[in-house]
This record gives C-alpha cells, sequence and structure tokens, in this order.
C-alpha cells in the first residue's frame, strides 16, 4: 500500500493549491484520511481530516482557509488551499487509515511535498 502527495510548490501570499493524495495498492477500503504538515523547527500538526462518511476537522489555523475533500472510488483526498500565508510554509504529509486485503487494518504515511509560500 502506497500513499502518493503531489501539488505542492511555491506560490505568492494570499495564492492557492490544490494538494492531492492517492492511495494504492491491495486496498479493500479507505477509512479515515488526512493531511498534517510540519515547519522547520517545529512538530508535524494535524491540519485537515476526513472521514469515511464525509465529516471533516479543520485545525483552527486553517479554517476558512482549507477545504478537505476526498473521491472514494479513486481512493484519493484532495487539500484545496487559499489564501496562503507565509506561515502554511511546511512538508505536507497525507495519511490514511486502510483496510488491505492481505496485511489488516493500519495508518498509512505518505512522502510529503513541499508548499512554500513565499513572495
Amino acid at each position: 500500500v502506497q500513499l502518493q502527495a503531489s501539488g505542492g510548490g511555491l506560490v505568492q501570499p494570499g495564492g492557492s493549491l490544490r494538494l492531492s493524495c492517492a492511495a494504492s495498492g491491495s486496498i479493500f477500503r479507505v477509512n479515515d484520511m488526512g493531511w498534517h504538515r510540519q515547519a522547520p523547527g517545529k512538530q508535524r500538526e494535524l491540519v485537515a481530516a476526513i472521514t469515511i462518511g464525509g465529516s471533516t476537522t479543520y485545525a483552527d489555523s486553517v479554517k476558512g482557509r482549507f477545504t478537505i475533500s476526498r473521491d472514494s472510488a479513486r481512493k484519493t483526498a484532495y487539500l484545496q488551499m487559499n489564501s496562503l500565508k507565509p506561515e502554511d510554509t511546511a512538508v505536507y504529509y497525507c495519511n490514511a487509515d486502510i483496510l488491505t486485503f492481505y496485511d489488516g487494518r493500519g495508518g498509512y504515511w505518505g512522502r510529503g511535498t513541499l508548499v512554500t509560500v513565499s513572495s
């Protein structure tokens, strides 16, 4: 099972980016999915999460600016990031709770994608 994150890059303050996280492999079902981030010198923190039923959770710092969504048929989660600020600069990691065909249920992490907000 793999999680592939993409969509990071350099953007000016006030700009937008859309991150994608695609799960692949011997997957029976993808349960909760989420995005975390880690800025230099800081601990990894939860940014947003979405349940299999579509319920969402956001960090206070991104509420009203970021939107998490998912396409369960494609086993993919998205993070639409608007009104980006320099303090959003971080490596963004996706994670998912996955039920596999052969290895039971477990938590999986993608490698991360760098988001840099700078003028």
